[in-house]
């Protein structure tokens, strides 16, 4: 799954490996350098799909939750570590 022909949504764990941990993250990545390197050697590695930094940024931008961070973060003194702390609790009920 890609999003208007640019970067992949989803990728396999297949088509991952350590040089993807900017794309999919740590795990994710590991896993995918898990199942090309170990998995004809014998070793299972549970088969899998992760979603990219890529589509994580697009839902963030198209259900509005980025404007609604900025604007919180707007409002937040970033020098306070108490109000971070506050405005990051109240990001993560949404």
């Amino acid at each position: 799954m890609s999003n208007n022909g640019s970067s992949p949504l989803v990728l396999w764990y297949n088509q991952l490996g350590m040089n993807d941990v900017d794309r999919v993250g740590g795990k994710n990545a590991s896993l995918g350098e898990m199942i090309t390197n170990l998995s004809g050697m014998g070793v299972s590695v549970p088969n899998g799909f992760a979603t990219t930094a890529d589509a994580f940024n697009q839902f963030l931008d198209q259900s509005g939750v980025n404007q609604r961070i900025y604007e919180l973060l707007d409002k937040t003194d970033i020098d306070d570590v108490s109000q971070l702390a506050k405005a990051g609790a109240q990001i993560r009920q949404w």
